[in-house]
């Protein structure tokens, strides 16, 4: 996703009331994200991967629903067995 598009995500998620996600919460999480699968694997795996953690829902669905960050990327640490030192 690209940086202005991570941008509209989380303008989208505040405008819903339902996060206390923030703007660097998200960077990071993205930056992790793409750390972890690259670029483009990263956006499939948001856009693509029902998690079980994340109630049957996507990373994207799960933020959009306002799920913080942390419980998403511990969620994508649990299911793709994330190396420690990328948690």
């Amino acid at each position: 996703m690209a940086s202005a598009d991570r941008t509209r995500a989380a303008a989208r998620v505040r405008l819903r009331g339902g996060s206390s996600l923030g703007r660097v919460r998200l960077t990071e999480f993205w930056d992790r994200m793409n750390a972890q699968f690259g670029d483009v694997y990263a956006q499939s795996v948001a856009k693509d991967f029902v998690f079980d953690q994340l109630g049957g829902r996507t990373v994207e669905r799960a933020l959009a629903d306002g799920v913080d960050a942390k419980v998403v990327w511990r969620a994508v640490c649990d299911t793709f067995k994330v190396p420690q030192n990328l948690r």
